[in-house]
């Protein structure tokens, strides 16, 4: 294979992982079907986390989509000729993969535009940041097909927006913009579309400069802590601050307060 073909396969996969120094960039890459999910990049995208949390010098982990939206769903043609075989096909792998970016270290941030649908969607609420452009249209959409949802939506909406706005988005099926989603606390932050790929850049590039031990600490704690009654999570506090105060990190950090400078975490 020349080298010029072998670029030609890479772009033409459904999913572009790109690393840039501690900064892991991964792009849904079917732009033609507005990045709908089928189960070759579902596929991908499982065997991807897997490499990067095998990876320790992976300190954010940066998540978009090409052409004019994010993810808009699942791909239906998957669904369409045994919407029971194409939906277990398509479901193990995503949700495989969604058990892996939990465990991740590094934090990892969504660059939303176009549109984040059905899936999509589902996965964006999955992530721990999450930078929107303005103009982009949300919509958990799984209602108008006349099925329940997916990849974890059940699980992270509650936890974002409380059970009775869960249940509106949810059952109704609408469509709402970058504002709403930002006044519900969906997004952290709406950008000027023209300004998200340096905002989604900078934004990596500040989390790949922090503790990543302690950010993946920190992200599980607050993830399972609806799970758990207060005794056992003091119990988990306790057992993750054991695990940071075992790191390089926590020394530079109280080494930088006393000094009275900005400290600089090498991610371990």
């Amino acid at each position: 294979m020349t080298a010029a073909t072998a670029a030609a396969v890479a772009a033409a996969a459904p999913l572009l992982v790109e690393r840039q120094g501690a900064i892991a960039t991964l792009t849904f890459n079917r732009p033609e079907a507005l990045n709908a999910l089928d189960v070759a990049t579902a596929q991908a995208l499982l065997a991807a986390l897997q490499g990067l949390a095998r990876d320790g010098g992976v300190r954010a982990v940066l998540l978009r989509g090409a052409g004019r939206a994010f993810v808009a769903g699942g791909d239906l043609a998957t669904l369409r000729a045994d919407p029971v075989q194409g939906a277990r096909a398509l479901l193990e792998p995503l949700n495989a993969a969604l058990l892996v970016l939990q465990q991740l270290d590094a934090p990892v941030i969504a660059q939303v535009h176009g549109a984040a649908a059905g899936a999509g969607l589902s996965l964006m609420l999955m992530c721990d940041f999450v930078l929107a452009a303005e103009g982009t249209k949300f919509n958990l959409a799984y209602i108008n097909l006349g099925t329940s949802c997916d990849v974890g939506a059940s699980w992270a909406l509650p936890r974002l927006v409380g059970l009775r706005q869960a249940l509106e988005i949810a059952l109704l099926g609408e469509t709402f913009a970058a504002d709403d989603a930002l006044r519900l606390g969906l997004v952290n932050r709406v950008l000027p579309a023209a300004e998200l790929d340096t905002a989604a850049r900078a934004f990596a590039e500040r989390i790949a400069s922090g503790p990543t031990v302690a950010y993946g600490h920190m992200r599980r704690l607050m993830r399972t802590s609806l799970d758990r009654d207060l005794a056992a999570q003091l119990a988990a506090e306790a057992q993750s601050f054991d695990a940071c105060a075992r790191t390089a990190d926590l020394r530079e950090g109280i080494e930088a307060f006393f000094a009275k400078r900005a400290p600089q975490f090498k991610g371990r």
